[in-house]
């Protein structure tokens, strides 16, 4: 099975090879590695281009944002599985990749595999764990309560985005959730939950920007009311959720 492994990538010169390393070390090698740079300008593209043929397609020019560059890689990709690493991010441990594309195998009918991950501290040395997200398992009733998949380790059989579609470029900064809800809510597609960590995702990095925070609640709302389920009832339990989770590192 080949798997497909996309990051969209900016300006992450301090941490693209952090990322890159925890793609080249998994004990899995049947892998597709796509990397799809917005033209940056500080130093990312030479450090991308010193891996040489170690990353399979890499394109660098200027393009319309995360979302568009996210349907770039997906359309490029050939795997029969196509997952996503972002450019701040790490996978877990080197046999992440081994495990997903084992669950395809035990589930043939699955369309899709996630898992857990955890947020870390933005730092090379001394990492510490900020926030952990355990998904559990997948069901109509968890969505309908706000739930969704931890986007970052959410896999895909390829098909699923060639019969219904990509990610939405109406949403600047929540296309993700759109996305999952289409696929999970609306179109009630097959997932697998594998409960293991999947990706260690930095503080500060496009999953956990403060800056963000109005904007994907407001597009949260919007993506809510459109499918038709209580919108500010879930936004607000999504955050209440969210806040639990930072708690419980707090506490421990």
């Amino acid at each position: 099975m080949l798997i497909s492994i996309i990051t969209i990538c900016f300006n992450r010169k301090a941490t693209i090879s952090k990322t890159i390393e925890s793609v080249l070390l998994q004990d899995y090698k049947d892998i597709e590695y796509i990397i799809i740079d917005g033209n940056s300008t500080d130093g990312t593209k030479e450090i991308i281009e010193s891996y040489g043929d170690k990353i399979t397609t890499f394109v660098s020019e200027q393009d319309k944002g995360l979302y568009y560059a996210l349907n770039k890689g997906i359309q490029l990709a050939k795997g029969d599985v196509i997952g996503l690493l972002h450019s701040d991010d790490e996978y877990y441990d080197s046999s992440v990749v081994s495990k997903i594309v084992a669950a395809f195998h035990e589930n043939p009918d699955t369309d899709g595999v996630f898992g857990n991950g955890i947020y870390v501290t933005n730092c090379n040395d001394n990492q510490r764990v900020v926030r952990a997200r355990i998904g559990g398992e997948n069901s109509l009733e968890k969505l309908k309560s706000g739930w969704l998949p931890l986007h970052t380790t959410v896999c895909l059989r390829r098909e699923i985005f060639e019969k219904y579609g990509y990610y939405n470029l109406d949403y600047k900064i929540a296309s993700d959730s759109e996305l999952l809800l289409r696929y999970l809510y609306i179109h009630q597609i097959d997932m697998t939950y594998l409960n293991i960590y999947f990706v260690k995702m930095r503080m500060g990095g496009l999953s956990t920007d403060y800056k963000r925070f109005i904007q994907i609640l407001l597009e949260d709302i919007k993506i809510y009311k459109k499918i038709g389920v209580p919108a500010y009832k879930l936004v607000f339990l999504k955050k209440v959720k969210a806040i639990s989770q930072y708690l419980d590192k707090i506490i421990l």
